[in-house]
């Protein structure tokens, strides 16, 4: 006769499943790095030339050990190929370039940018990866704010690198400002970077970042709310007229994203594609007949401040060498007598092309620019598919759409539109991204599905017990019992305090089933 047992057939409970400190201090080393990526320049107006950089080789010193001590899971055989044919044909210009020193230390920069990109992509699930950047954001807009406040309560006035006070008796250009004290002024903020144009945009990746974190049901979801507003605030603030075209495409991008999504059939997709490549072309012809007006609503000029003098003077030097270029060298070292004066805005030395593919095509040719567009479209056209196709690696067709995976196609989106007038891009945070998102989809192209991603030899928080809660449910219904012992029902009631039907409380003697 079969017998209710008194005690549950399920496993003892357990404390939580909790980090490792080492993982845990792998990840604070992540946000660290991504953090630098993103504050860029501020390094440089905090530590100067020579201090930024022994900063950046001692990180990617630390990467690589790192690397070598944990060795995660990672498929060699798919990196982000083009990428890194990008970085190669960087190196190999080394043999002809015209500033030979300044193509080093940039090309060195470079890998460094590179390497730190792939160790984030190997180091880090899909779902550490967007909290590691949530995390990086908070500290670099938090920092850019309470550095604009410290300067209008303390300094009251503009502040130089380096933490200097101006001369009263020098006439500065505002250019050469790290904050023009304009915080209370309605003016545009600087941030720690030193420049409006590069605190725009990484505010904009800010408020993408906090609200997929939202969207995805993180933890503390009101501070979420509260990080938007403040990424919303600078990214106002910042008043960048490529942040704003940027945001406008991102948004374009992210409705077009969630529409795609709906379709059940497969010519449905076609029509919207069709759709907006007609939008697209309408939109882009609108902004070359009415750029004077649309530049002056956003209080800018038709020639996007100065940059068409900066592209033609560009086009004619690269003109003299087109196929392969002059030689690697982003961005440009005012050092390099080449380099030095040749282009000069406000009084200061330019040190880059404002414009992505200019530079590539300046540096490295029209083989370095197919080599480069090669690289920047395989990252866009796996972040769309990523995207907007549903989780799926066999039969079942049902699976829910991640939050996470909308951060690789809105970043491109910013990419896009920051390189017609940046070549930001092309180094830091920008090249960074591009390498870490489209290496990681290469790796894993499911969120928390495949060897990357589950067999890490370190525990995670979340991950683990979303994994222990899909692969090892607590069983249901009668237990098979061994041999001579009786049949059991399983517990199937997980809160605590409360017994499933058909179980005994501890300490009380079974009795027969009627």
């Amino acid at each position: 006769m079969a017998v209710h047992t008194k005690h549950p057939v399920a496993a003892r409970p357990g404390p939580p499943v909790r980090e490792k400190t080492g993982h845990l201090l792998l990840r604070a080393w992540c946000i660290f790095v991504l953090a630098s990526m993103l504050a860029s320049v501020g390094w440089v107006n905090v530590l100067g030339d020579a201090g930024a950089g022994v900063l950046m080789i001692s990180a990617g010193v630390v990467s690589v050990i790192a690397w070598v001590v944990i060795r995660p899971p990672f498929q060699w055989r798919r990196l982000p190929w083009f990428a890194v044919a990008y970085v190669a044909w960087a190196a190999l210009s080394l043999t002809w370039s015209a500033w030979l020193g300044t193509s080093v230390l940039t090309w060195l920069l470079l890998a460094l940018t590179s390497l730190q990109g792939l160790f984030v992509a190997a180091m880090l699930t899909w779902r550490e990866i967007v909290r590691a950047v949530a995390s990086a954001l908070k500290w670099v807009l938090g920092l850019s704010l309470l550095f604009e406040l410290a300067v209008s309560l303390f300094v009251q006035g503009p502040l130089l690198p380096g933490f200097v006070l101006p001369d009263p008796n020098v006439d500065y250009d505002p250019i050469v400002y790290w904050s023009r004290d304009n915080l209370f002024d309605g003016g545009r903020l600087q941030g720690l970077m030193g420049n409006a144009n590069l605190l725009g945009p990484v505010a904009l990746l800010g408020i993408i970042v906090f609200a997929i974190r939202f969207a995805a049901r993180a933890p503390r979801r009101v501070l979420l709310i509260g990080w938007i507003a403040l990424a919303a605030f600078l990214y106002v603030r910042a008043a960048s007229a490529t942040a704003f075209l940027a945001g406008v495409l991102a948004l374009i991008v992210l409705i077009t994203v969630l529409l795609m999504r709906r379709t059940r059939r497969p010519g449905e997709r076609t029509r919207w594609y069709i759709a907006y490549a007609v939008i697209a072309i309408g939109g882009g012809l609108a902004l070359w007949f009415f750029r004077d007006a649309l530049f002056r609503a956003v209080g800018r000029e038709s020639d996007l401040t100065g940059r068409q003098g900066i592209w033609q003077a560009v086009l004619e030097r690269a003109n003299e060498r087109p196929v392969v270029g002059w030689g690697f060298a982003t961005p440009w070292l005012p050092s390099e007598p080449l380099f030095d004066r040749w282009i000069v805005d406000h009084g200061e030395t330019v040190m880059q092309a404002h414009n992505m593919w200019l530079d590539v095509y300046l540096q490295l040719g029209i083989i370095g620019v197919v080599i480069f567009a090669a690289a920047l479209l395989a990252f866009i056209w796996r972040a769309w598919f990523f995207a907007v196709d549903r989780p799926r690696w066999d039969l079942r067709a049902d699976r829910p759409y991640s939050p996470l995976t909308l951060l690789p196609t809105l970043v491109g989106a910013i990419l896009l539109v920051q390189g017609v007038a940046e070549s930001t891009p092309l180094l830091m945070w920008g090249w960074m991204f591009l390498v870490m998102l489209g290496g990681k989809i290469k790796q894993t192209p499911h969120v928390g599905v495949g060897p990357t991603e589950r067999s890490l030899a370190i525990e995670r928080g979340e991950l683990m017990l979303d994994t222990l809660r899909t692969e090892n449910p607590r069983p249901r219904g009668r237990v098979a019992a061994p041999a001579g012992a009786p049949a059991t029902d399983a517990v199937t009631d997980p809160a605590a305090g409360r017994r499933a039907p058909g179980t005994a409380a501890p300490g009380t003697d079974a009795k027969p089933a009627p």
